[in-house]
């Protein structure tokens, strides 16, 4: 039996929210914007059940679906694997990747993208549209195609070529503009005057995205907690809006009250130009800003926080941290060449932070800690293959192969 109690509540005040009303953002007290957090009532599940449904959808009971189909491509149940090369460099006994780029569209998207369609369908909406320019688009767009229902994609003329020609192969509409806001702005529209089902956020400031699929990223939190025999210490994950930092805390929040573990991890932002650092050092100001620009972590450059990832972190006691473009590729090097574990930028930037958090005491040698391996480094090839040498074409003499090599 689902623990969805068919409304969701304000994550501030906790007053009751109807579902017509979850993709309306409610401004707060200070001018910000926060979704509504979809309620469950615990005592309906004994500990962590799954069922034998597909996919994330095996955690039914604690996901804001009901009791009708789901739209599934086999996403979650990503192994998390040590990474012994990149610890011992850095001195860490117990470093861990959850590996995300295994999901079906190689990227942690997946989970949000596999909730939030299921929760269209099961609305009756007919099309989903989603501010994207990457992941989230192409996730999207996989899961409307399973569902057979319409997606549109609001992207910039700036998104990389990998990233549009999946959201096109998945069969999406993808339209591009030139600024970030102009997104928002025909999403709302779209939203409010055509019934379309929003799969992100579409508001200024930025709030965080679909309410429903957010809750997909808690699944991570369920399979951490069964893969390592309990909860790590701490969690490093790639942060824009906040959306999977959110869903984490509320995963890790809801095994401490059914009684499997006793902690939560400390959640740990890593950014390219730091309105987390901001955020957790001054306190959260939804009109605050930060200097920001182009980046190798392109999805995740953004110069604003939102309110429901600061509160992820300052309800865990985490922080956040930031890493230059040379040492998120340097990162993206290390990992691919000492754990064969290939990520694209802004996931690697989680490795690139590490020295500055052991460096602040932030985390500790010894400690249980992971890293969110948010995509697969696959879906920009350009930005890695400029930082690496040219392959040299040789005769087939085994002279010629030692000269490019090296000794044999």
């Amino acid at each position: 039996m689902s623990a969805y109690l068919g409304y969701l509540v304000h994550p501030i005040s906790g007053e009751r929210v109807e579902e017509s009303q979850a993709y309306i953002p409610a401004i707060t007290d200070d001018g910000g914007h926060v979704y509504p957090v979809p309620a469950y009532d615990l005592d309906r599940v004994r500990g962590l059940e799954t069922t034998n449904d597909p996919g994330l959808f095996r955690y039914r009971p604690l996901l804001p679906v009901n009791d009708g189909p789901v739209v599934s491509l086999g996403e979650g149940a990503t192994p998390t694997i040590p990474l012994t090369g990149l610890g011992e460099q850095l001195g860490m006994s117990a470093l861990y990747v959850k590996d995300e780029s295994r999901n079906p569209t190689w990227s942690y998207k997946d989970r949000l993208a596999a909730v939030a369609v299921t929760k269209a369908v099961q609305e009756g909406r007919d099309t989903v549209v989603v501010s994207s320019t990457g992941n989230h688009g192409a996730a999207v767009a996989a899961y409307a195609a399973r569902a057979g229902i319409r997606c549109v994609v609001l992207t910039l003329a700036s998104a990389p070529l990998a990233m549009t020609t999946l959201m096109q192969s998945y069969g999406a509409e993808v339209i591009a503009v030139h600024e970030p806001t102009d997104r928002w702005v025909l999403m709302r529209q779209l939203v409010d005057d055509y019934g379309w089902a929003p799969m992100s956020g579409f508001v200024t400031p930025p709030s965080g995205s679909n309410p429903f699929g957010c809750e997909g990223y808690k699944t991570m939190a369920y399979e951490l907690h069964a893969q390592l025999g309990d909860v790590p210490d701490a969690i490093v994950a790639p942060v824009a809006y906040g959306d999977a930092i959110a869903g984490l805390q509320r995963g890790f929040s809801e095994l401490v009250t059914l009684g499997l573990t006793t902690k939560t991890p400390r959640l740990i932002a890593a950014e390219p130009f730091g309105p987390y650092g901001k955020a957790v050092r001054e306190g959260y100001r939804p009109s605050d800003s930060v200097a920001a620009g182009s980046s190798v972590a392109f999805s995740i450059a953004t110069p604003m926080a939102t309110w429901q990832g600061w509160n992820a972190l300052t309800a865990t006691g985490g922080t956040a941290a930031t890493a230059s473009d040379e040492q998120t590729m340097q990162a993206q090097q290390a990992l691919a060449s000492r754990d064969g574990v290939f990520l694209e930028a802004s996931s690697t930037i989680t490795a690139a932070v590490l020295p500055e958090l052991l460096a602040r005491k932030d985390i500790a040698a010894d400690e249980k800690v992971v890293l969110i391996g948010t995509s697969t480094g696959l879906k920009d090839v350009p930005t890695t293959a400029a930082r690496l040498p040219e392959v040299p074409v040789i005769a087939a003499s085994l002279p010629e192969l030692f000269n490019a090599i090296g000794a044999a």
